[in-house]
């Protein structure tokens, strides 16, 4: 079987891309009032004038409550006008564009949104300094729905494709691992059950839209926390959600954005940065035990990789292989190890421009030196600080 060219032209789902690469989903920080800003439009259509096949805005909440803090968009109709000049502006450039959309659960900011997180299991997040509300039935069901309804907005809007977040342990994710779901109904205890939210979601977005916009959904491998969701588990939620056909790719990923976020970026751990971003005392309480929660993990290229494989050789669905891709020849090396995609993000925040000069150059090295001080700029419009 001849290997795929990651700069040639790619079916994904009804959507053909004009190469495999993704710009996968970063929160930007700039999305004030909840709704997509100048800055926003123009961070995804230099993106796209970059060479990406496909951006993605991150992220689309679907419910208020769901939000990590309370600028961030959630999907309503008053969105709809600001998103559509973005969705606009990303096919100008050539680029389709997808819709990251979800609902943060526990990860979710209650003390800026006003309204209390929700989880399977009522705990307290110690970034908030918040309780967070065991979710109920009627709460679940609302949720489910509200990914049908956002997808649907996304179709207004003009987005190409949704990317739904199962991953991070975000509302799906934390019903998934068996350290945060300590129910004892139908969602909690077994894996069919504690995987039901993820593919209700799933399967309620399918349902809305059928196939008029390509679903994507962004999977957590294992969350990198002890006694949390792992690989086996996830292998076979992955299956699942082959057989049930609501997704036309998995985006693999990994780790906790509530307990454990830099298992997922590698990497150097900016605590200090992120100290500065908040007010005393919790800027000292930061700088005190920082290093507990914002752990630093090695960096190499294409660092799940190893994990990713177990997914391959399981699956026939495409997958987009994501973390530390930054050169032609981890690209390739995907492609030739049968994954349909690849998805970068910080390379990228770096040099918008990369991937052009990837494909004029082969041999062009990525400027990205994996410090991570990009991270705390959410809070200010993400960027390099490099740059």
């Amino acid at each position: 079987m001849t290997t795929p060219d990651v700069f040639g032209e790619a079916r994904l789902g009804p959507l053909t891309l004009r190469n495999r690469i993704i710009k996968a989903a970063t929160f930007e920080g700039m999305s004030k009032g909840a709704l997509a800003t100048d800055d926003l439009v123009e961070f995804h259509r230099r993106h796209a004038a970059g060479g990406v096949g496909m951006t993605t805005v991150a992220y689309c909440a679907v419910a208020p409550e769901g939000r990590t803090e309370r600028n961030q968009i959630w999907m309503r109709p008053e969105a709809l006008p600001s998103l559509r000049r973005l969705t606009d502006a990303v096919h100008a450039e050539g680029a389709a564009v997808s819709a990251q959309i979800g609902h943060a659960g526990p990860v979710a900011n209650s003390k800026s949104n006003r309204v209390p997180a929700l989880a399977p299991s009522a705990s307290f997040n110690p970034q908030s300094m918040r309780a967070i509300r065991k979710a109920s039935a009627a709460d679940i069901e609302r949720i489910t729905q509200a990914h049908a309804d956002a997808a649907l907005l996304a179709i207004e809007a003009g987005f190409d494709a949704v990317e739904i977040h199962l991953g991070h342990n975000y509302f799906a994710s934390s019903f998934l691992s068996p350290k945060l779901n300590k129910r004892t109904d139908e969602y909690g205890g077994s894996l069919e059950n504690r995987a039901k939210v993820a593919l209700g979601a799933v399967r309620a977005v399918r349902d809305a839209v059928g196939d008029r916009i390509a679903i994507l959904a962004k999977f957590n491998m294992d969350d990198g926390v002890p006694g949390g969701f792992w690989l086996d588990e996830s292998l076979q939620v992955a299956q699942w959600l082959e057989r049930d056909g609501g997704v036309d790719a998995l985006e693999l990923t990994a780790g906790s954005s509530l307990l454990n976020p830099m298992y997922l970026f590698r990497g150097d751990a900016p605590v200090r940065e992120f100290a500065a971003t908040f007010p005393q005392p919790q800027r000292l309480g930061v700088q005190l035990i920082g290093k507990k929660f914002i752990r630093a993990y090695p960096y190499q290229e294409a660092y799940l990789l190893e994990s990713a494989r177990q997914f391959r050789a399981a699956l026939d669905l495409p997958l987009v292989l994501l973390g530390g891709i930054s050169q032609r020849t981890t690209m390739d090396q995907a492609m030739a190890e049968g994954f349909e995609f690849v998805a970068m993000a910080r390379a990228l925040l770096r040099e918008p421009d990369l991937l052009n000069r990837i494909q004029a150059e082969p041999t062009t090295r990525s400027l990205c030196i994996h410090c991570n001080k990009c991270m705390p700029t959410i809070f200010s419009g993400t960027h390099c600080v490099l740059a």
